[in-house]
């Protein structure tokens, strides 16, 4: 089976929703538009090369006012790609021909719900001439980013070894609302589940970290005692 043929297999049983985006070369190969990074700058600084590319995608959006549009486009391929975790293996493979990228940018722009708009069909051919499809997951997860710091949101990244059942939850939000953590932003908030966070809960905010974890305290347990040897 084509690579093409196994996205269109994984991504078909979703559908959700992109407009006008201009490209030129930058630095170390990697894409932007020029057209829209004019007068425009992302609220927060991203790094690594999906968070330039986020941020390119980003100040295009704003530029053509469809940020929301295109927030929607990112979030439905962001919750593909949990469905299908073997997709960004497909888009990995080098041995992908031109072809197949045609056939994955059509299936991605489809399942986005923008398969007659252009702004998503320009920003992923981009990616694709410059062999950085593999990226898009982490370009869809730094799109969010961005967006939550435009509507004066503030990432709570929740982490526990099993999955947190609503009221659990929504007790630690809104504890974490009240505290000077939440700088007085509206929460986001963003649940994982990690086998190695024994027996407790890692709570993220901003930069910081609130590590209640059995196996954070063994991890100091273990510092102290190579420290004393």
């Amino acid at each position: 089976m084509l690579p093409s043929q196994a996205v269109r297999a994984g991504l078909r049983a979703s559908t959700y929703q992109f407009n006008f985006l201009r490209r030129s070369v930058v630095l170390d190969g990697i894409r932007t538009y020029a057209a829209a990074t004019q007068n425009v700058k992302p609220p927060v600084a991203l790094y690594g090369i999906d968070g330039t590319y986020a941020n390119a995608l980003y100040t295009a959006a704003a530029k053509t006012s469809a940020l929301e549009q295109t927030s929607k486009a990112l979030a439905a391929l962001g919750e593909v790609f949990k469905r299908e975790p073997k997709l960004t293996t497909i888009l990995s493979a080098p041995t992908l021909s031109q072809g197949d990228k045609r056939q994955i940018i059509q299936e991605l722009q489809k399942v986005s719900g923008s398969d007659k708009s252009e702004v998503l069909k320009n920003f992923l051919t981009t990616l694709a001439e410059n062999n950085r499809l593999s990226i898009l997951e982490g370009v869809c997860e730094k799109f969010a980013t961005l967006m939550g710091a435009h509507r004066g949101e503030i990432e709570l990244n929740i982490t526990s070894a099993q999955e947190l059942d609503t009221k659990t939850i929504q007790r630690i939000e809104r504890a974490v609302a009240k505290s000077e953590y939440s700088q007085g932003k509206k929460l986001k908030v963003v649940t994982k589940v990690n086998p190695d966070a024994i027996g407790g809960l890692i709570v993220e905010i901003g930069d910081r970290t609130i590590d209640l974890s059995v196996s954070s305290k063994i991890t100091r347990l273990n510092k102290a005692l190579t420290d004393t040897l």
